[in-house]
This record gives structure tokens, sequence and C-alpha cells, in this order.
């Protein structure tokens, strides 16, 4: 939770600092670099995040990869969520649905709900795995559960909830099962 306050405040104060610095985005960028270069995971993320969208920064796929894989390694749940998300959609990487689902399993572990999400949507959709409406739900729950936010757990509920209009009772009984234990782990 407090890392992705931290982040978020981060890429608010980033994103409203460009209107006040104008081009000079150096005076944010610069020590970042240095923190992310040391070895501090949440800068390499948000490092690779500002490559990632090109803000301040050329966006650059190669680097903000290379960012990415330097937190994920320490086990920054943002990060191998985002390198879940560049290896889904093949940002600056072939598209490897199994190796998505390698990263946002990690983070998924620590509780990162949009990886949960994610993970919903590969087995909804049965991408990289076989189509699975019971353990789509079950991730769909726990991000729906996890979420901070009232737009992103809506999402996570309506997702859940359009899933569950194809299932069985018991299929949605197993998949609340499978979350339950889950969150007890």
């Amino acid at each position: 939770m407090k890392t992705r306050r931290f982040l978020v405040v981060v890429l608010l104060l980033f994103a409203s600092a460009a209107p006040v610095w104008g081009d000079d985005l150096a005076a944010f960028v610069d020590p970042l670099k240095t923190r992310a270069a040391q070895g501090e995971a949440k800068a390499q993320t948000i490092l690779g995040i500002l490559y990632d969208e090109g803000r301040g920064v050329p966006q650059d796929y190669t680097e903000a990869l290379k960012w990415y894989h330097l937190a994920a390694a320490q086990g920054d749940a943002p990060a191998q969520h985002n390198l879940g998300l560049m290896y889904d959609e093949g940002r600056g990487v072939p598209q490897d649905y199994a190796e998505a689902l390698k990263w946002y399993r990690l983070a998924a572990a620590q509780g990162d709900a949009l990886a949960q999400y994610h993970l919903g949507l590969m087995y909804a959709k049965g991408y990289g795995v076989p189509q699975n409406h019971i353990e789509a739900y079950k991730w769909f729950h726990l991000a729906a559960a996890a979420y901070t936010s009232k737009p992103n757990r809506d999402r996570a509920v309506e997702a859940r909830d359009k899933l569950a209009a194809r299932m069985t009772p018991t299929q949605i009984a197993e998949a609340q099962k499978l979350a339950r234990e889950w969150k007890k782990q």
C-alpha cells in the first residue's frame, strides 16, 4: 500500500512539475537516475515508467525494460506488473504471454491489484493459459477487493460480474472458494 501511494505521489508531482519547470525536468530526472543507478528499486520503477511513457525523457522501451527488470529482481510489485504489461502487449519486446503471466503472478502474489486484474483478463480470454472462467473470476474478485480507487474497483467488479453471467452457481462458488483460500496464503 505504501509503495502504491509513493508511486502515485511521485507521478503526480512529476506530472504537475512540467508546467512549473517547463522543459527543465532534469531537476527531477537526474537525481532519480542517480538513485536508480545506486539500486533503489522505487527509483528504478519510476524511471522505467518515465521511459515507458516518454515523460521527461525520450520514450525508450529498452530503457524502460532495463529499469523494470532491475526493480522487479528486487521484488518490486509495480515493476513486475509493468514488465507483465510490456510482454502482454509486446511493447519493446515480442509479445510473450508466458512471460507476461510470470510477471503478473509475481506481482499478484504481493497483492498488486493491477496484476490480479490482468491475470483475470488472461484467464478470461485464454491468453497464454487455457481459458478458465473460474480462475478469471477468482482474479477479478481478488482485484476488486484489493483496489483502493473506486473506478478501478468498479472495472474489476464489472469484469467479474460479466463473467459470472456465463458461469454456473457451482463454478462461481468454486471461484469464490479459491479466492478465499488464496487470501489466506
